[in-house]
């Protein structure tokens, strides 16, 4: 170690051996993540379409509807890792390497897992793996979130990492993790030879309105608060998928075509709001505007000069 050239305590180095780590252990992550669910959808036998057809609950999604919710996905993370290469702004880089970090790495893995663990019909290692990937996917979103807020002079960071977090979260959290609980508890009816169940009580259509209007509250307090087109699109796509697979029980049904409709309002409104009563940038007269220019370029001058080498680094 002592012969490197460079020394590999410094942070600024941990950091871009870090960034190195990530664009190497990313792309991996996804191409497992997607040729273990790819073949536990396709050439696998019962495959994911079929445990979902064997096995429905008042809560199931449309296979289809669900699929290319997926395919967005794995369409954006492949951006994701894009950006990993092509990053040349610090505040980018940090944002990969200290907000996101490998917590992407382990949520690809688990979902891989899920997959497998899916068709071989383990449906409480299903639950406990979704549960694990809540938590991986969360503590990524907050900490983007808090330290690493998306802003509109980083309009790519926001597209490429924030956008694709918070699509991946709510994946498990509006479906994969309650539907993988309501079969491990017992929660799924069985089909008759025609297809759908004549008692409707064993839909167990309460229990399914209860996680329906659950998750989509939480999803209406973070689009009314944050304005978040993301969520808002992500849960408007999971109610889609649950309301066109099928006959629903009239809870279940009528409560996600409300929110089906009821998310966009709240995010339009949210909008409409803050155009109109939201706070107003502070204008500068002409003194202090004249003043705030000239501390500018003190302000810089004073700084240590060992910084412009620690940021050449990111570069």
């Amino acid at each position: 170690m002592d012969n490197l050239p460079l020394d590999m305590s410094h942070p600024s180095v941990r950091d871009h051996m870090a960034l190195v780590r990530l664009q190497v252990l990313t792309p991996l992550s996804l191409l497992i993540n997607i040729a273990a669910v790819a073949l536990c959808a396709t050439i696998a036998n019962p495959s994911i379409r079929d445990i979902l057809r064997v096995r429905p609950t008042s809560i199931s999604p449309s296979p289809t509807v669900l699929a290319i919710y997926v395919a967005v996905i794995y369409a954006t993370q492949i951006g994701y890792c894009l950006l990993l290469v092509l990053a040349s702004k610090p505040e980018t880089k940090r944002t990969l390497t200290k907000g996101v970090g490998l917590s992407l790495v382990f949520a690809n893995w688990i979902m891989a897992l899920w997959a497998a663990a899916w068709i071989l019909q383990f449906f409480l290692i299903s639950a406990v793996l979704q549960g694990l990937l809540i938590i991986c996917l969360l503590y990524s979103n907050i900490a983007l979130l808090v330290y690493h807020s998306p802003t509109n002079d980083r309009p790519i960071d926001t597209a490429l990492i924030h956008a694709p977090l918070r699509f991946f979260l709510v994946l498990p959290l509006n479906i994969l993790f309650p539907l993988c609980l309501f079969i491990t508890l017992g929660l799924a009816y069985h089909p008759t030879p025609g297809g759908q169940p004549t008692d409707y009580s064993k839909w167990h259509a309460w229990a399914g309105f209860a996680v329906i209007m659950a998750t989509n509250l939480v999803g209406l307090v973070v689009i009314a608060l944050r304005r978040d087109i993301v969520w808002c699109i992500a849960a408007t796509w999971i109610c889609v998928s649950i309301w066109t697979d099928g006959v629903k029980p009239a809870p279940v049904y009528i409560t996600t075509l409300t929110f089906t409709v009821l998310l966009p309002i709240a995010l339009l409104a949210s909008y409409v709001y803050a155009h109109f009563y939201g706070p107003r940038p502070i204008a500068l007269n002409g003194d202090d505007a004249l003043n705030r220019n000239r501390a500018t370029p003190q302000r810089a001058v004073s700084g240590d000069a060992r910084e412009v080498d620690v940021e050449a680094l990111w570069g």
